[in-house]
């Protein structure tokens, strides 16, 4: 291996394990008392270092989102690829979103900004409308399947991505007040009349 080689492994180790330092601080302590300063701690080295890395915390947080979303995407794929029908894809894919979200709380949270800022400074991110045009697909499908009007696909798959979404927020942000109804049942009611609709 050349020199130029080793450096560029360096530096793709450094700037893996400054990522990976970020989000078990997150875990640990939370995203709001997340510093370049305790950053550069976790992995011993100063804080110009890491910011010889990243711009900013943002471009931290940015970069751990992404990462997110690609993990969300998978999930959501494996789920829609196990079953045939529109009806039992949108479910499955409702499913793994829910799932998701409360077994990775973290990037949840980081992702759609609960409790905290959006990072990115308002860069689109791609993977971020992965679910919301997976539940289009199906929703559209079974429209079609039913005679319906197509047109409404939008509208419809928008208020379900809606409901789902709110439902994660609320049960997350708001943990000790919340009635007991809102839960996992609740979520699978709503999707059922949401594809009795159509």
């Amino acid at each position: 291996m050349g020199l130029h080689e080793r450096r560029q492994r360096e530096k793709e180790s450094i700037r893996a394990n400054i990522l990976q330092a970020a989000f078990s601080l997150a875990k640990t302590e939370g995203w709001g008392s997340l510093s370049m300063r305790k950053i550069a701690d976790a992995i011993e080295y100063s804080a110009p270092v890491v910011y010889d890395y990243f711009e900013n915390k943002e471009a931290i947080l940015f970069e751990i989102s992404l990462d997110g979303f690609h993990k969300l995407h998978i999930e959501l794929l494996k789920a829609q690829r196990k079953y045939d029908t529109p009806e039992e894809q949108l479910v499955a894919i409702v499913d793994a979103y829910w799932n998701f979200a409360f077994k990775n709380k973290e990037y949840y949270q980081l992702m759609f900004g609960l409790g905290m800022q959006c990072c990115g400074k308002g860069q689109m991110k791609k993977e971020f409308s992965s679910f919301q045009e997976l539940i289009y697909e199906c929703t559209y499908e079974i429209i079609k399947k039913n005679g319906s009007n197509t047109d409404n696909a939008c509208h419809m798959s928008h208020a379900l991505f809606s409901a789902v979404h709110g439902m994660i927020s609320i049960m997350m942000m708001r943990t000790a007040d919340i009635p007991s109804t809102m839960n996992k049942t609740a979520l699978d009611e709503t999707v059922s009349s949401f594809i009795k609709s159509l």
